[in-house]
Order: C-alpha cells, then sequence, then structure tokens
C-alpha cells in the first residue's frame, strides 16, 4: 500500500479526538478529513494545524470564512549525521501564522494533538517500525485506529480532566466498559476510514 497518513482532530478543551482519517497524505485526503470535521461541529472555533499546506485549501471548503484558522510552521534544522532514518532533524523554532479569522494567538499550537500522537503511538503496536506487529493491511490498520479513538474516547480517563473525553465533551454520561464497545461493535456497520463520535 505505501505510505498510509493518520490525520486526527482534538478539542483542546475536552481532549475528545473529534474525528480521524487513515489514508493518504494528499489534498483528497486532506478535504475529506477537514470536510468530516466541520460536519461534526457546531458554530465558530478556532483551528490550528501544522504547515502542510493541503490543509489551506480543504480548510477554506469545508468552512468557508466561518473558522479561525492558523498553521504553527515549524522551522526545523539539518538532521544529524546517521540520523536521518528515523530521527527528526531538531526543531530550531517556530512560526504563527494566521490564515482565516482572527485566531487568538495564545491559543495557536499543536501541543496537544501532538501529545495524542505519542498516545496513539505508545497504545497501538502498529505504530511500531520494524516489529511483526506493524500493520501491513490499511483495513486492519483503519479498524485499529478506530477502536483506540473509542477506547480513548469513552474508557479512559483523563488524568487532568478526571473523566473521560466524552463525558467532559457532555457526549456520555459515564466511563464506558469494553463491554459496550465490544456490543455496539457487534450491531455496528463497519467503518474503515473516518471515525465517529
Amino acid at each position: 500500500m505505501g505510505d498510509i497518513w493518520t490525520w486526527t482532530a482534538l478539542c483542546a478543551d475536552t481532549k475528545l479526538a473529534i474525528c480521524w482519517h487513515v489514508g493518504e497524505r494528499n489534498a483528497a485526503a486532506a478535504r475529506d478529513f477537514i470536510a468530516d470535521l466541520a460536519g461534526r461541529l457546531a458554530g465558530r472555533i478556532q483551528l490550528t494545524s501544522d504547515g502542510l499546506q493541503l490543509y489551506i485549501k480543504a480548510v477554506e471548503a469545508a468552512f468557508g470564512g466561518d473558522v479561525d484558522y492558523a498553521q504553527l510552521v515549524k522551522i526545523y534544522g539539518a538532521p544529524a549525521d546517521g540520523q536521518r532514518r528515523y530521527s527528526p532533524p531538531e526543531c530550531i523554532g517556530a512560526e504563527l501564522v494566521p490564515v482565516n479569522g482572527n485566531p487568538d494567538k495564545k491559543h495557536i499550537s499543536t501541543s496537544y494533538v501532538e501529545r495524542q500522537n505519542l498516545t496513539m503511538r505508545m497504545h497501538m503496536r502498529r505504530f511500531t517500525r520494524l516489529t511483526n506487529a506493524f500493520s501491513k493491511k490499511v483495513e486492519n490498520h483503519a479498524h485499529a485506529v478506530s477502536l483506540h479513538f473509542m477506547y480513548y474516547n469513552f474508557c479512559r480517563v483523563h488524568q487532568k480532566l478526571r473523566v473521560t473525553p466524552a463525558m467532559e465533551a457532555g457526549v456520555t454520561d459515564h466511563v464506558w466498559e469494553l463491554s459496550e464497545i465490544i456490543e455496539m461493535a457487534d450491531t455496528a456497520e463497519v467503518v474503515t476510514d473516518c471515525g465517529s463520535v
């Protein structure tokens, strides 16, 4: 299949993983992901993405002018000798780039979603390169990501919130048991590319 990208959107206040998309890193995937995000939100929000240029047209198409959007563009130094394959170069700075509306500079951040990406990597062996657990089929990978986010949103109590992200967002009133997810999976239609809440 080649490279697969896991696109994620996270609410900074509730830590709810609002939506995700497993697919290529191209304009069509960016458009699908951002359109899904826009369709799940009520009202104007502040949105921050990394510096990937694909987001700009996707956000414009999905939100029009009804979003306060900025990019956090990281500036990287040269990679250290011998570290080019698996270690990213050192981040030596970042530029806040307002794109649309009036984003509040103190809230332009990708820290929470970057931490969520680490949580994904730590909770799913499918993301571990050079192991026999690394995903080989995109469909199985997408199912694993969906299960992860279902557990993360509804079962896992967030340390700082002291409730699950879904409870903090008002989507549910209790911490779900794994049996509830299994019961839902037994009766639900399979979704392979975008998650749902």
